[in-house]
């Protein structure tokens, strides 16, 4: 089932979560290995305050329709992924949050993180819906994955996003590379000389 288009009138201030800032910052950024968070890290809005807007956060997979993740993903200029492809990337996936509009039961917002469990990870998938953009609940749902990953005592944790969304990740404690090491792409294109 896909969603319905943006909402047309601009949503009301009880809904309002927080401001993201957007800047231009290179493509991969990590939390620095010295994160003044050490293994706490601070959430900008509570479980209930979420709640009380209408949104319900869930942790893991579980309830979570495919082929509604599948729209979300496309609203937001993902490619259609094949249903049967995300159960199993879902499958080897640590940590896994998102958030649900308790009106329509529909996952607005996601994200995950995988890796080795004990020293790196790195976040992926990080989409919310555009009707619900703006409202900080990308920002709550990156806040509570540093978080967890944190508290397992992952330290080097890493994402890739787009340019244009880059800025929101650096309020977050995400800042390039401390150690100026730049990450590479496989790619299956020849290299031109």
């Amino acid at each position: 089932m896909l969603l319905r288009g943006a909402i047309s009138a601009p949503l009301p201030p009880s809904l309002h979560l927080g401001q993201a800032r957007f800047r231009t910052l290179p493509r991969k950024v990590s939390v620095a290995s010295s994160s003044p968070y050490g293994g706490e890290y601070p959430l900008s809005v509570s479980d209930a305050a979420l709640e009380s807007r209408g949104f319900l956060l869930r942790r893991g997979a579980e309830g979570l329709d495919l082929e509604e993740l599948n729209a979300v993903f496309v609203a937001v200029g993902f490619p259609r992924r094949d249903p049967e492809k995300i159960r199993l990337a879902l499958e080897h996936t640590q940590a896994v949050l998102w958030v649900e509009h308790r009106r329509t039961r529909r996952p607005v917002a996601f994200a995950r993180a995988t890796g080795d469990g004990v020293f790196n990870a790195i976040i992926w998938d990080v989409v919310v819906d555009p009707s619900f953009q703006g409202i900080g609940l990308g920002k709550a749902v990156i806040e509570r994955l540093l978080k967890e990953l944190l508290e397992r005592g992952i330290s080097n944790i890493a994402l890739y996003s787009e340019p244009r969304v880059l800025g929101f990740y650096r309020p977050l404690g995400f800042v390039a590379d401390p150690d100026g090491i730049r990450g590479m792409v496989y790619s299956k294109r020849k290299n031109k000389k």
